[in-house]
């Protein structure tokens, strides 16, 4: 696997590295030494799956307050996403800042989120499928999250969403 640094520090694009043969290719996507390595988490305990039907749905901008911060794996088994998350680490340099990859089935991409970031995508097609690696069990009381289009982050989205739930919709502006 290949790591490349983000913007953000700790928030790494992961590209799986593929070994062709005349069956198709062969890949790693998950190595705990691999993760460690690199100073990531490498303990996970659930995955998801989120499949969306229609392009333009916008899921996001999500998190856990402690004790369930998460740190996850975002990956884009089907269709392609605009991948986001925005530094809400209070003591890192890049606090409030964000960043977007492209994440789709075709470039098998992978974004490693880490803890005290919110997170959130936005369908490039119909019919998109994100698979979720957490370090961390999702805890109703504890989920959090910021509004998609809050000013205090400015995010540049591909289009205003066309599908988009009210809780992400209503979150309060961040101070």
């Amino acid at each position: 696997m290949i790591f490349t640094e983000t913007a953000l520090p700790g928030a790494f694009v992961i590209e799986p590295e593929l070994f062709r043969d005349e069956r198709g290719f062969f890949s790693l996507i998950w190595s705990e030494k691999e993760f460690a390595e690199h100073g990531l988490e490498s303990r996970l305990v659930q995955c998801n799956v989120s499949f969306n039907l229609k392009k333009g749905t916008l899921r996001g901008m999500h998190y856990q307050l402690a004790p369930y911060t998460q740190a996850k794996l975002v990956w884009c088994l089907r269709g392609s996403i605009y991948d986001v998350i925005i530094d809400l680490r209070r003591d890192s340099p890049t606090f409030r800042k964000w960043v977007a990859v492209d994440l789709s089935a075709s470039n098998r991409l992978m974004l490693y989120v880490p803890k005290g970031m919110a997170h959130g995508f936005q369908t490039l097609e119909d019919n998109t499928e994100v698979f979720y690696q957490m370090s961390e069990v999702y805890a109703p009381e504890s989920a959090s999250g910021v509004r998609w289009n809050d000013p205090a982050f400015s995010i540049t989205w591909p289009a205003d969403p066309r599908t988009i739930i009210d809780r992400d919709q209503n979150y309060p502006d961040f101070n």
